[in-house]
């Protein structure tokens, strides 16, 4: 009997073990299992709804309520310009669209620099910043860097000509640094990728700078410089004349000096037949 109450006791106690054996295996797949839950929400990174085209929208048409939607984007990367209500994007409602000035692909996000202002078109006015004007350079083949220009672009602007009181020397000079082409003749389109030869290029640059064009255009000749992307390095004074071009050193001028004659007065007096000049003081 005894021997019988031992047997159970051993088999009681061995139960229990594995109960609790299994108990502690099943709490830490629990603790796993939360754990790895927390890292997933971890890694879950917040979004809000913004507007987007539903299709591909090219330069000039026009953006209406049927051409975009709400998607998900994250909050942490929401660029700048994104319209997050149909408030912001349509503020005078569908009857007043936007129209495009950049190329927008399916699912990209609308932004206000890439559209114009409700019932605006999509000419140079749409591009002018407040307080800016738009200015028209003259350029060929060479002065317009090989039609290679296209709108958004940014250029240097150089002068050449001569200058009077300079002995007739032309002169280059750079006097307009990193402005920015809002049109090419009569396009603003910034999407042309095609190479053309341009006439005409606008640019736009502050009231003040539009006098100083009109002046260099008006008394030499103007070419411009095509400036890298994301090119911010400032450009110092340039400027190069012949000589310097040539490395010829500067012209020597000699100068004279001025003698100052003295003034002597005399009278004439004949002495035995002779004539006789005898100095006096000059009086006036």
């Amino acid at each position: 009997m005894r021997s019988l109450f031992g047997l159970v006791l051993l088999l009681g106690m061995g139960l229990a073990g594995f109960a609790v054996y299994m108990v502690q295996g099943f709490v830490s797949q629990q603790e796993t299992a939360l754990a790895q839950e927390r890292a997933k929400a971890a890694d879950i990174v917040p979004t809000t709804k913004i507007y987007a085209p539903t299709r591909t929208v090219l330069y000039g048409e026009q953006l209406t309520t049927d051409d975009v939607a709400l998607i998900d984007y994250a909050i942490k990367y929401i660029p700048e310009g994104a319209f997050a209500t149909f408030e912001e994007l349509f503020p005078e409602g569908e009857s007043t669209p936007r129209v495009v000035l950049r190329q927008m692909e399916k699912d990209e996000p609308v932004l206000a620099i890439k559209v114009t202002e409700p019932g605006k078109d999509a000419g140079i006015t749409s591009r002018l910043d407040r307080g800016m004007r738009a200015f028209t350079i003259k350029v060929d083949v060479a002065s317009g860097v090989s039609g290679f220009l296209r709108p958004t672009d940014r250029v240097d602007v150089y002068w050449s000509g001569s200058v009077r009181g300079e002995g007739n020397q032309s002169f280059t000079q750079l006097i307009k640094s990193n402005v920015e082409i809002i049109a090419i003749d009569q396009s603003a389109n910034g999407e042309r990728n095609e190479a053309s030869i341009a006439r005409t290029v606008t640019v736009q640059v502050s009231p003040q700078d539009v006098a100083v064009l009109a002046q260099a255009q008006s008394t030499g000749a103007l070419s411009l410089s095509l400036v890298g992307d994301n090119d911010d390095t400032v450009t110092g004074e340039i400027l190069v004349d012949q000589r310097s071009l040539l490395g010829l050193a500067a012209p020597v001028v000699e100068q004279v000096e001025e003698v100052v004659q003295r003034e002597v007065c005399t009278i004439i007096t004949n002495k035995g037949g002779e004539r006789v000049e005898v100095p006096i003081p000059c009086t006036n």
